[in-house]
């Protein structure tokens, strides 16, 4: 790390580092202040797509915690990006809540379920039969595939529920057809931000409570990785993978001083 450049950008996980169940995570609010205050480009990501990054703005402040609209970079937001990118002013078929369908509203795309170019799926709470049929027949008669994310649960107060992974693994089985995933540990999610904040991955430094999505992403984006122990991945986890983080720490609260 002593030959690494200093760090200049930040991207950094939104459940488990600044927030655990609706409640902000202690340091969190100081880690946001530092950031803002340096002038320093920084992200706030999440794989979740059912909400807008305006929706997940006013959520945060209600908690307390200031992150500008343009600060935060979902994977709708990403999976959005792609599809511009690759096939500008198509259509799709999407199987998603606001998060996604106003990304694809703001590229210009055409939500339609005749004959689209791809069949889009992230999360919603609505999973339907009927939905997830026409998903089916759709790509058995040539849609593409693509997913927001591969997160297979999702955190509630509940309990855990299943998330896009586990349903595109369904779609996956009925087709054969496997999707595209966009979202984390998927890099081009991690450089498609960098770029919107002018960053560069030599320069930045990526914070995640999961070693298989946050930390992997981080590092195939050629980024500096934090670990933080206060979300999913816990010590004893850290071993278990062919990869490390740059480094591991308790809580957002110890990368303050770094900011």
């Amino acid at each position: 790390m002593a030959d690494r450049k200093p760090i200049e950008s930040w991207l950094t996980d939104m459940d488990g580092v600044l927030i655990h169940e609706g409640v902000p995570i202690p340091g969190a609010e100081a880690f946001l202040k530092r950031l803002r205050e340096s002038g320093r480009p920084f992200l706030v990501l999440t794989n979740n797509s059912i909400y807008t990054a305006r929706d997940l703005h006013a959520r945060l402040r209600r908690m307390g915690l200031d992150v500008p609209v343009e600060n935060i970079w979902t994977s709708a937001l990403a999976t959005a990006q792609f599809l511009n990118d690759q096939r500008p002013a198509g259509s799709a078929y999407v199987i998603g809540e606001a998060g996604l369908t106003t990304a694809l509203h703001d590229i210009g795309y055409i939500l339609t379920d005749h004959e689209p170019d791809f069949v889009i799926l992230g999360e919603t709470r609505t999973y339907s039969f009927e939905a997830l049929t026409k998903a089916v027949r759709l790509i058995n008669n040539g849609a593409r595939f693509i997913a927001t994310n591969p997160d297979n649960v999702g955190p509630s107060v509940e309990g855990d529920l299943p998330a896009t992974g586990s349903v595109a693994a369904l779609i996956t089985a009925a087709t054969g057809k496997k999707p595209y995933f966009v979202g984390k540990p998927n890099p081009l999610m991690m450089r498609a931000g960098l770029n919107a904040i002018g960053a560069h991955s030599e320069t930045s430094a990526m914070i995640g409570d999961r070693m298989d999505t946050d930390v992997l992403a981080g590092l195939e984006a050629g980024m500096r990785t934090f670990l933080v122990l206060s979300g999913v991945t816990r010590p004893d986890d850290v071993d278990r993978y062919p990869f490390r983080p740059s480094q591991v720490v308790d809580s957002i609260a110890d990368l303050v001083d770094l900011v």
